[in-house]
């Protein structure tokens, strides 16, 4: 089971985390800390498995991580998850690849200024600490989905406003009394002015 799943850049500044354990949020951050003390110290040539530190679980969790340019991927794993099949969830056929489809070569300010997006596409793919998709394509096709919705939702909802805003612009010369719309008739009551 994935315990937890942080991104941190080169100077252990968090830019995801999202734990599948509850945790308050300073251990939460010491784990932060310690994760990134034991990634970061690494060399690049050795392997991408190591221990957990103490505050994770120590010798009965696993760090599996990669590191791309300015950030460390980074999943926290109990004994029972396959470290190649974790890595590879990581770096080739999943997430990294996933980020970079949606964000067009994603960098640290995209997961900066898009968190939302980030934690969308992770939920596509991890819920409660279990792998549930590891097919780019769907996953791709869920996040499009939710942004297709996001966006004719914010329509609906700024379409009063839109409304008002464009009544009181419209330059009429004197009030209407009634509006038809269809099969909808409303009557105006009377107003000193749109304005």
């Amino acid at each position: 089971m994935i315990k937890a799943i942080l991104i941190f850049n080169n100077h252990g500044k968090p830019r995801l985390s999202k734990f599948y354990e509850h945790y308050n949020e300073d251990t939460e951050q010491q784990i932060i800390r310690e994760t990134f003390h034991l990634v970061s110290k690494r060399d690049e040539n050795v392997c991408n498995f190591l221990e957990g530190g103490m505050l994770i679980g120590g010798s009965d969790y696993k760090l599996i991580y990669r590191h791309y340019a300015t950030l460390y991927f980074v999943f926290c794993v109990d004994s029972s998850e396959s470290e190649l099949g974790i890595l590879d969830l990581i770096q080739v056929k999943v997430f990294v690849e996933t980020l970079d489809k949606c964000f067009e070569n994603v960098c640290e300010l995209d997961l900066i200024f898009h968190v939302d997006k980030v934690h969308n596409i992770l939920a596509e793919m991890v819920m409660g600490g279990m792998v549930l998709e590891t097919n780019m394509n769907e996953i791709i096709t869920q996040v499009d989905a939710q942004n297709k919705m996001e966006k004719s939702e914010a329509g609906i909802a700024g379409a009063p406003a839109r409304a008002v805003s464009a009544v009181k612009n419209m330059n009429l010369p004197e009030m209407p009394r009634n509006i038809n719309i269809g099969d909808i008739s409303i009557k105006v009551p009377n107003l000193p002015s749109f304005k």
